[in-house]
């Protein structure tokens, strides 16, 4: 199933009707149970086409944490849902009036992002943050989560116009390389598995290793499924940032 990476403007998708002939072919991933992931955000941005998606996590009761490229001011409205997972409840959207908070470096944006809520969210468990003195290695299994598509198009190619998935996916990849500074980035680590992938729609989505955020799903990869590692954002790389920024513990 795949899990996917960005719907924005800009070569991004929407979520509406796509008249691509859908391939029923099984990426990789399965359903997140229930008891995991409370935390996950849907991120919704309205635009003229319709509706994108991305993914995030609440690590303070005001504060998501999710890639840079999952904001458009100028494009319409941006909605943080929570409650999406599992969908026994009620999910609450909130809009997002607040200027996110990037994180720059000599002028340079890297794509990691803070959100700031209108109002405290008390009922939702919190993603803990990471134990950055037990970084992942090559060889670590992280789990990876997004709500996009489960289906490919016409010639194996990931699909950018999608519905959102009926339940949030999750999936397990090694960790094949870790933290480097990619210019276009900022501070990265990549993950693969054979035959399972992460695509447009999923950027912004926690990467976790004993159930703490260690990444964020960032934007890239190839336009065919299990082609590239999944860049992640490293998020041990920016928590003095996350911690200043946000109160978080």
């Amino acid at each position: 199933m795949a899990l996917l990476k960005v719907l924005l403007l800009l070569g991004l998708g929407v979520s509406v009707n796509s008249d691509v002939s859908l391939q029923k072919r099984i990426i990789g991933g399965h359903g997140c149970d229930d008891t995991e992931r409370l935390y996950h955000v849907r991120l919704e941005i309205t635009i003229f086409k319709g509706t994108a998606i991305c993914g995030g996590s609440l690590i303070h009761p005001q504060w998501i944490l999710t890639a840079a490229d999952c904001w458009k001011s100028n494009t319409g409205t941006n909605i943080a849902v929570v409650k999406v997972h599992p969908r026994t409840g009620t999910p609450q959207g909130h809009r997002v009036t607040n200027n996110p908070v990037l994180y720059t470096d000599n002028g340079q944006k890297h794509d990691i992002m803070l959100l700031k809520l209108p109002k405290p969210v008390t009922d939702v468990p919190l993603a803990p943050l990471p134990d950055c003195s037990n970084r992942p290695k090559v060889g670590d299994i992280v789990q990876l989560a997004g709500e996009g598509a489960m289906t490919t198009g016409t010639k194996n190619r990931q699909l950018r116009a999608v519905l959102v998935a009926k339940h949030l996916q999750c999936v397990d990849m090694k960790v094949v390389e870790v933290s480097q500074f990619r210019p276009s980035d900022g501070h990265t680590f990549s993950a693969a598995e054979p035959n399972t992938d992460a695509c447009y729609g999923d950027a912004g989505g926690a990467v976790v290793l004993n159930g703490t955020i260690y990444g964020v799903i960032s934007v890239g990869g190839s336009h065919f499924p299990c082609k590239k590692p999944v860049s992640i954002m490293d998020v041990c790389e920016y928590i003095g940032w996350i911690k200043t920024t946000t109160g978080a513990k």
